[in-house]
């Protein structure tokens, strides 16, 4: 398309829209990925970040950011109620322009570069406070799982759904201190562990891949993720529970806020925290279970990207080669 072409006015459920959305979180990961190493993971979040919002110039929306890096005042891009796209149908976006800045600074696997787009209306409206999640894949029986029964009893339930001995199930949840009592719960009923250090969308959509070896996520981790992971599952079918997670009566007040007329402290379903048609996209930074990272060659950069739409529960793996030679590097 030429830069004098009309842009085309996608629709949430317009597979054309989806690519887009590739070349966003393209965008993102290949900038990101200069600082991978490096141990800077401020510099390599402010690339990823600038990166994004540019990318979204060319996308065909009239886009609202709903989860993003934070208020107006805190961050200069992607802040919450930006307004971003060349224009078209109105949609609610969920970003995080590099979902794990310490893995990226560390070249730890994991990073990723994450969208979601919703149609308005569609999503959670999370400060950034914590959230109990809970995640199991799709075909399971409806509720198989819940977010207030003692983890032991799930794994029980899970297990019993899966066709699986105790000892066979495995749950996901991020290495953290707050956690130690499930873990050490989630051993007594026999189950095993694995732990990560950061980046629990990754471990949520793990949880709902056949070709994962993981069975269940859990615990708490940041709202707004919370949400881009349910974008996720979303496409996959799978399951999700959550509840936000208050600090003091000032958190609570300001989710009350951002949700007028909803109880701030009640149990998330999946339709709660993203609805309607939903779109979502996450490409690697550096390799993980879930992708490959961003891989420098002579003439460019090649990267690897998952993109889910929940209309047709469709996962597709891209793999991207970007020529630094070209005129058009750096456009997406």
């Amino acid at each position: 398309m030429s830069e004098t072409s009309a842009a085309p006015k996608f629709s949430v459920s317009d597979r054309n829209l989806a690519l887009e959305l590739v070349r966003v979180t393209e965008a993102a990961a290949v900038a990101s990925s200069h600082w991978t190493g490096r141990g800077l993971k401020n510099d390599a979040d402010g690339a990823a970040v600038e990166a994004m919002r540019k990318a979204f110039d060319t996308v065909a929306i009239n886009g609202t950011v709903v989860i993003g890096e934070g208020e107006m005042d805190e961050a200069p891009m992607l802040y919450i109620g930006e307004k971003v796209g060349a224009g078209g149908p109105e949609m609610d976006i969920a970003v995080d322009p590099l979902e794990g800045t310490t893995l990226c600074a560390k070249d730890m696997p994991n990073a990723l570069t994450v969208v979601a787009l919703a149609e308005k209306g569609k999503f959670l409206h999370a400060p950034d406070v914590y959230m109990e999640k809970l995640v199991v894949g799709p075909g399971l029986p409806e509720d198989v799982v819940d977010i207030d029964a003692p983890i032991g009893v799930n794994l029980k339930n899970l297990a019993k759904a899966l066709k699986k001995d105790i000892g066979e199930v495995l749950l996901c949840a991020l290495d953290r201190d707050r956690h130690q009592e499930m873990i050490a719960k989630t051993r007594e009923a026999g189950a095993r562990v694995r732990l990560f250090s950061d980046g629990d969308v990754a471990a949520a959509i793990a949880a709902c891949l056949p070709t994962s070896s993981v069975d269940i996520f859990a615990g708490s981790g940041g709202a707004p993720e919370g949400v881009l992971a349910a974008a996720a599952v979303r496409c996959t079918g799978g399951q999700m529970q959550a509840r936000l997670l208050f600090e003091d009566d000032e958190q609570r007040e300001r989710a009350r806020l951002m949700n007028p007329g909803k109880d701030p402290d009640r149990r998330l379903g999946l339709y709660d925290l993203a609805d309607g048609e939903v779109l979502f996209s996450a490409t690697g930074v550096t390799s993980g279970f879930l992708l490959e990272g961003v891989k420098r060659v002579p003439s460019g950069a090649i990267t690897h990207t998952l993109v889910m739409r929940s209309k047709s529960g469709t996962l597709r793996f891209v793999e991207g080669h970007h020529n630094y030679n070209t005129k058009t590097w750096g456009a997406y």
